[in-house]
């Protein structure tokens, strides 16, 4: 179990933004089969009941949608966001007038799925890895318009967060070490250029793929350096390098099967994508019943 207070809550401007814009798309407020078929007075009652085993997240989403679609509407969750929840399990109930209900529920359900999704894949992870000092951290390999909410929940899933945008942080990639080799540049040269034109608030992180780059890394005095798809003996060479110098990352090919053995590496951190842009969505429906 997670607990929910340890867990850094959204933003509610951007919660409700993206909300909004999502009942839209959908055309909640809209909804023309339900304004025919459902009078305004008619009440209903529904629960939320998980289809799998998962870790749920996305609770204060799903409440910010129902509000927005119909203040009448109250809901009352059994569980924590960051609960785990089994197959068959009802964690919560809504009621109010049965038309806004239908309107706003695959909005609602959207989110909470998704989410739940991507905290129940770093929960994964992190379990796998529990008892190692290492952080298992994501990426920018977000849905448009969606990372926000993602974030949020690979914090829900015990995970932490990788830097939020291009803007957030110095992360010399190897599209960049490139444009720098092209012009005559060797990698302890790029890693002065971006320190010398970033804040000095700013961390410099390169991506390394190799030992020998590593080494680079090393000279250049970068303060973080990304072991990128390296096998798991090159890997703890070069932690074992830079330790006591620079924070060590790992990522690519990070899997369930192999994280703990990249752990056991020696490296500070590791970064998965498949965590937000590869989660299967949880199971979870929402049963309307006759109040």
């Amino acid at each position: 179990m997670t607990n929910s207070t340890q867990i850094p809550p959204l933003d509610p401007d951007a919660l409700r933004n993206v909300v909004w814009s999502a009942l839209e798309e959908d055309g909640a407020f809209r909804d023309v089969t339900t304004q025919a078929l459902v009078p305004p007075d008619q009440r209903g009652r529904g629960v939320f009941l998980a289809k799998d085993a998962g870790v749920i997240a996305g609770l204060p989403v799903a409440a910010t949608a129902f509000a927005a679609i119909d203040e009448e509407i109250t809901l009352r969750f059994s569980i924590d966001e960051g609960d785990w929840v089994e197959p068959g399990q009802v964690f919560g109930e809504l009621e109010g007038p049965l038309g806004s209900i239908l309107s706003g529920e695959r909005v609602a359900l959207n989110f909470l799925q998704r989410l739940s999704g991507t905290a129940t894949a770093t929960r994964a992870l992190v379990d796998a890895v529990a008892g190692l000092p290492v952080r298992v951290v994501d990426t920018r390999k977000t849905t448009p318009g969606l990372r926000t909410l993602e974030r949020y929940a690979v914090r829900v899933g015990g995970g932490a967060n990788h830097r939020y945008n291009l803007a957030d942080g110095i992360l010399i990639k190897d599209n960049h070490i490139a444009a720098g080799r092209a012009r005559g540049l060797d990698i302890p040269q790029i890693i002065a250029a971006a320190r010398a034109g970033a804040p000095h608030t700013l961390r410099v992180e390169i991506e390394v793929t190799t030992y020998a780059e590593a080494e680079e890394a090393l000279a250049g005095a970068a303060d973080v350096v990304l072991l990128d798809n390296m096998n798991v003996e090159e890997m703890a060479r070069a932690a074992r390098l830079l330790k006591g110098h620079a924070l060590t990352e790992a990522s690519g090919g990070v899997t369930i099967a192999n994280i703990r053995a990249v752990a056991e590496a020696g490296v500070d951190i590791i970064s998965s994508g498949s965590i937000t842009h590869s989660a299967k969505a949880l199971d979870i429906s929402l049963d309307i019943e006759n109040a």
